[in-house]
């Protein structure tokens, strides 16, 4: 696709801009209504909503740094049955990646949603966007848009970022149907949407929007922000390898897990209806855990924290995104996105996969492969 509408900015200012640009699509005939992220009007936060009525599209806010909860089960389960109509939805890069991965284990579909990506800048964990929203979403987005665009590489803000944004190579939404650019575009001016898609180029026709070009600087600013990303991802890697390179490292790296759960739930590609430890399977008789400690002499309590992780890595490795909602769920700090993401990206790679690309590339598990993993066969 190669048709790139332009969207105008006035007064320096990008949220009435694309504010505008959502109430003409909303306005398509095709379109019954946008999912984006939306400023609550009981409270300064920012939080996902399903919006049918254009006069409240002035409180959406995809720009605030703010990253409550990846969106990609709630598209998913708008997608379910027939298709009735058409949802956009705007969506940062991995939501959008974790989406598909949903596709592709077919609990959501594609026909019903038309994707709009939005280049990301990362975000805050939940309590530092409250600081640093400082009662003002609006204002605050507007403010760190300017400082990363203004300097991508700024490592004062950048540090403050949550550390699976930092970590995260894909700051531009390549499977999205529409992506609106901000990298290495004069954002004082125009804002460039580009089609990836006939559905997103049939959108743009039917907006009727001028057309422009994209700045050749885009792709040279979008690869230095990725190699950044990918040098402090490589870092975290090495890092935390280091951390968990033993049972015995492992077992202090997870000593504060409460098996909470919490990060199965946040987790967006982690779909099963029941899951293993909510089951019988692990409420154990007294009398096991009386005799676990009369072997020991004591036990953890609970039990079973390092296993859950373990299972829960050998489920859900091959679909990670990266998109750092276990950590941002966990209430006792554990640095569980590095853990995940470094597993993930090793075992994404012996597969030759990458989780969110190319809905009709099959998961690894899910096809078999008669030369597959021949030094580990010997055959």
């Amino acid at each position: 696709m190669s048709l790139t509408a332009r969207l105008d900015v006035q007064d320096h200012q990008l949220l009435p801009a694309l504010r505008t640009f959502f109430k003409a699509v909303l306005a398509d005939d095709e379109v019954s209504a946008i999912f984006l992220p939306r400023r609550l009007p009981m409270q300064d936060t920012v939080m996902p909503a399903l919006v049918s009525d254009p006069a409240l599209l002035d409180e959406a806010n995809p720009l605030a740094p703010a990253f409550p909860l990846n969106s990609a089960r709630l598209v998913a389960r708008l997608t379910r049955g027939e298709p009735q109509s058409r949802v956009v939805a705007v969506l940062r890069p991995c939501e959008i990646r974790a989406f598909i991965e949903l596709v592709k284990l077919h609990q959501g579909r594609t026909e019903s949603v038309l994707t709009i990506g939005i280049d990301c800048l990362g975000a805050f964990q939940n309590t530092a966007f409250a600081q640093y929203a400082a009662g003002d979403p609006d204002e605050s987005a507007e403010r760190f848009c300017r400082q990363r665009l203004s300097d991508p590489s700024d490592a004062a803000l950048d540090a403050q970022l949550a550390p699976a944004c930092r970590a995260c190579e894909h700051p531009v939404a390549e499977e999205a149907d529409l992506v609106i650019g901000l990298f290495g575009i004069n954002a004082d001016d125009h804002l460039p949407v580009s089609a990836q898609s006939d559905a997103g180029e049939a959108l743009l026709e039917r907006l009727g929007l001028p057309e422009t070009v994209v700045s050749p600087e885009r792709e040279q600013v979008v690869a230095a922000v990725k190699a950044g990303r990918i040098d402090f991802r490589d870092r975290m890697f090495a890092e935390t390898r280091e951390a968990t390179g033993s049972l015995e490292k492992l077992n202090q790296y997870l000593a504060g897990c409460v098996n909470c759960y919490n990060c199965r739930v946040a987790c967006p590609v982690c779909y099963c209806r029941e899951c293993v430890f909510n089951s019988d399977q692990f409420d154990h008789e007294p009398v096991r855990y009386l005799r676990w400690a009369a072997r020991k002499g004591a036990i953890k309590m609970p039990t079973d924290t390092v296993f859950y992780h373990l299972t829960r890595l050998a489920h859900m490795s091959t679909a990670c995104v990266g998109c750092g909602q276990c950590s941002n769920a966990c209430p006792n700090d554990i640095p569980v996105m590095e853990l995940f993401r470094t597993v993930a990206h090793r075992t994404q790679n012996a597969f030759g996969y990458a989780a969110g690309h190319q809905v009709d590339q099959p998961p690894p598990l899910t096809v078999f492969r008669e030369d597959e993993f021949q030094e580990v066969v010997g055959l």
